[in-house]
């Protein structure tokens, strides 16, 4: 069956936005329109392409013309750029009625796992991957001592009230309307949290912007950051080295910061896939940030800095007990049979 370049890359786009391997993608295309369609090493440099957002469409008959973006594409696209984001939040932001959004995480068969929107149920290979990766780390354990040597980080969204665009709002349209009455996304403003931590407490965060994404050229500045920071606060990390834990993120895994992190000679910890229940930031770190945030009112940056120097300014005692604990959740896990943890 003939196989235009256009069509082709709008296949492989398709497998990429599913996170299929691009090997996959290859022999899935390769059975439907025959042998020889589209080789494993091509669609490898498709995915490159995809990834860092280099594919552009060809003799476009309206260039200037913007894509049609669905409601589906963009809470999507919200949830990836934040996964911890409430129900409530996405239908504020996007301005989307809030069942609209319930409809489409269900279609997309995602829940809130860790406070975070994870698939519902695990795949096999998934469920094989935890088992394989916990009982390694376990065995590893055993002979090497490397929990009091990772340092772990990932990232949370925090979100406050933009108390001054209200007033200003209340003033200009109604003096006499109460700043209680129902918000819109333009009152909600949030920054993104970048923390690194290890069983001793922090070592390096920053608050970005919320115009800012993190990139993985950002991410291999803020490493660059955070060796500087290990080297003043945790100079014995450098003698015996760093290890380091954070998920699957795309700019955790993009080529430039493996290499980055190889210049630092710093090791990777394995990591399966879809398991915030074994990422100390997750089920411990943000968990309690995420409580604490629940009792309180933000109404600027400066009282989200604020809260957060406030919240990390904890006893040792509180980092030891989150970081030390994921040896148990390991043998949980095997326990199990790869299933998630429930608490």
């Amino acid at each position: 069956m003939d196989m235009n370049k256009k069509k082709l890359r709008y296949i492989l786009q398709y497998h990429y936005d599913r996170k299929d391997r691009a090997e996959k993608a290859a022999e899935k295309i390769c059975e439907t329109y025959g042998y020889k369609t589209i080789s494993k090493v091509d669609a490898k440099k498709w995915y490159q392409q995809f990834a860092y957002g280099k594919v552009k469409e060809e003799n476009e008959e309206q260039p200037s013309e913007e894509p049609i973006v669905t409601d589906s594409d963009r809470i999507k696209e919200f949830i990836e750029s934040d996964r911890h984001a409430s129900l409530s939040l996405i239908a504020k932001s996007l301005k989307i009625d809030q069942s609209t959004v319930q409809g489409c995480l269900q279609k997309f068969g995602l829940k809130k796992r860790y406070d975070v929107w994870l698939p519902e149920e695990l795949t096999q290979k998934n469920l094989l991957d935890r088992i394989n990766v916990c009982d390694w780390l376990l065995k590893r354990c055993q002979y090497d001592l490397f929990l009091q040597r990772m340092v772990t980080g990932d990232v949370k969204f925090i979100t406050y009230e933009n108390v001054n665009r209200k007033r200003s709002l209340s003033k200009r349209e109604n003096p006499n309307q109460s700043l209680g009455n129902s918000s819109s996304s333009d009152d909600f403003q949030k920054v993104l949290l970048c923390v690194w931590w290890d069983y001793m407490g922090i070592i390096h965060y920053e608050l970005l912007p919320p115009d800012q994404k993190l990139t993985a050229d950002l991410f291999s500045e803020q490493l660059d950051r955070l060796k500087e920071a290990i080297d003043l606060k945790r100079p014995e990390l450098a003698q015996y080295g760093v290890v380091l834990l954070y998920d699957n993120a795309r700019p955790h895994i993009n080529l430039n910061t493996r290499l980055k992190i190889v210049d630092l000679g710093w090791e990777v910890l394995l990591h399966p896939p879809n398991s915030p229940d074994l990422s100390p930031c997750d089920y411990y770190l943000f968990k309690s940030l995420q409580n604490s945030l629940n009792h309180v009112k933000l109404t600027s940056k400066e009282d989200v800095e604020n809260h957060i120097v406030k919240f990390f300014n904890k006893p040792q005692d509180f980092y030891t007990n989150g970081m030390m604990g994921l040896s148990s959740k390991w043998s949980e896990v095997i326990e199990q049979n790869g299933a998630y943890l429930t608490g």
